[in-house]
Formats: structure tokens, C-alpha cells, sequence
């Protein structure tokens, strides 16, 4: 797979995904646009991946719209045809079976901001700042993130950041909610493969079902969640990883019982 401004490896059953446009803060492009939803669809397609880290080079994530190019879009054609590429990528990411964690640095501003919300999990390094600069650019916010932006923050911090276009840290990212952890630079790339590592030793059978369940119950009713929730046991009952693992578990607690027992 020959990507221009995107850098994939994969290693121990884990896609590593990253913007590869440091000169520029990794600013979104439509070539970085094409090659991201490439590499999503590669790591989607591979049965070994269990899961994917999005991430960037240099000094940053993203920091949004490369401007210089979006000036040479002179067709709202044009435009629609980079916009329906650009929200390929977030639907990809959304309806992956595997769980994608972004491991932030730098700037996640604008689309990078979005991207981060698309994914499952964000992890950030401590100074890092967040933000959705596009209507002060008279633009206005994509890849889903006036509707998960709210979810993640609540509708009157979205309002706030995005009307005023004003960055916020790291830390107070994680306070709202908009990020799951703060962790040195240093350790942000161990931390991050860590967790997936951790994921991936689970069922990929069990967590594909889960991320779509915990997705789709944020907007459904408690009786269709109940619903969906006895679907997916019935699922796992018939497959034999998850005989194996209630085994091994079953094992465990009884050791575990037995150690702790006084003669």
C-alpha cells in the first residue's frame, strides 16, 4: 500500500496509523484526506489487526484545514467531493469492528479535533491543545463533530468552544470529558500501545459487538438496548472462544477461592 502522507506499520496484532505532514502540524490536505481513509480500510480489512492507533508526526496531531489548498477549490463540486471523502473517514472509523485510540499531541485543532472524537478512546499528552477554529475561518464544523462534540462535553461547553473558537489544554479536555487520559509526551506512545495491547488480548468477536452496542446506545431507548444487549449474548454463547475464556475465568476464581481459604 503506497500512501504519500500517511505512515502505516503493524506490529503484535496493532495497526499504528499517522499523519505524516509535520513540516505543515500535519494540516489536512486531500491527498493525507485519501491516504488516511486508505490506511483505515487496510487495517480494517486485516484479520490480525485487533487494534488501530491514530497519531501524528512532528510536533503536532493535526492542526486542521491545510488553508493554502482550500483556497484552490473553486467548484462547490469540488468541495463536496473533498467533504464526502472526509466523512468516509469518520464513518469508517465509527463503524470499524476494532477499537481505534487516538494518542494526541500538540494541536488536534479542526478536523484533527473530529477525528479525535471519531475515535474510540483519546489519550493526550500533557500541553496539548484542542480546538475548532473554522468559523473564524467562516467555516463550520465536520466529521460528525457537532454531533459527538456535545456528546462527549455537553451542548453548552460545544457551543462555547466552537462559536468562540478558543483552544483549550489537555487538562481541561480531560475534565470535560473530551479526552480519557493525560500523560507525559514521553509516555504517550507506550501508553497508548499498552491499551491497545490490553484490548487486543480480549475477544475481538466480544469487543466488535460491544463498540457497536455502546455507539448505537447512546441514541436508542433502554428497550432497544436491552434488546440489543441479549442479541449480542446470544451471539457469544455460540462461539466457542467464549467457552474457552468463561473456562479459563471459571479456573481462576476457584484457584483464587481456594488460596485464599483458611485451612
Amino acid at each position: 500500500m503506497q500512501l504519500e502522507n500517511i505512515l502505516y506499520y503493524k506490529k503484535d496484532g496493532i495497526a499504528v496509523i499517522s499523519f505524516n505532514r509535520p513540516k505543515v502540524l500535519n494540516a489536512q490536505n486531500r491527498q493525507l484526506v485519501s491516504d488516511f481513509l486508505a490506511a483505515l480500510k487496510q487495517a480494517e480489512a486485516d484479520p490480525e489487526v485487533r487494534a488501530v492507533i491514530v497519531k501524528g508526526e512532528g510536533r503536532a496531531f493535526c492542526s486542521g484545514d491545510d488553508l493554502s489548498e482550500e483556497h484552490q477549490i473553486t467548484t462547490i463540486e469540488e468541495g463536496l467531493m473533498l467533504i464526502e471523502t472526509l466523512q468516509d473517514t469518520t464513518r469508517t472509523i465509527l463503524k470499524m469492528k476494532k477499537p481505534v485510540i487516538a494518542a494526541v499531541h500538540g494541536y488536534a485543532l479542526g478536523a484533527g479535533c473530529e477525528w479525535c472524537m471519531n475515535c474510540d478512546i483519546r489519550i493526550a499528552a500533557k500541553g496539548t491543545k484542542f480546538g475548532f477554529p473554522e468559523t473564524g475561518v467562516g467555516m463550520t464544523v465536520t466529521n460528525a463533530g457537532t454531533k459527538l462534540l456535545p456528546i462527549l462535553i455537553g451542548l453548552g461547553r460545544a457551543k462555547e468552544m466552537v462559536f468562540t473558537t478558543e483552544m483549550i489544554d489537555a487538562e481541561q479536555a480531560e475534565k470535560w470529558g473530551l479526552v480519557n487520559k493525560v500523560v507525559p509526551l514521553e509516555e504517550l506512545d507506550k501508553t497508548a500501545l499498552d491499551m491497545a495491547d490490553k484490548i487486543a488480548q480480549n475477544s475481538s468477536f466480544a469487543v466488535a459487538l460491544s463498540k457497536k452496542a455502546l455507539n448505537q446506545g447512546v441514541y436508542q431507548g433502554f428497550e432497544e438496548t436491552l434488546e440489543q444487549e441479549a442479541k449480542d449474548i446470544a451471539l457469544v454463547i455460540q462461539t466457542l472462544e467464549a467457552t474457552e475464556r468463561s473456562r479459563t475465568a471459571l479456573e481462576k476464581t476457584k484457584k483464587t477461592r481456594k488460596g485464599g481459604r483458611k485451612e
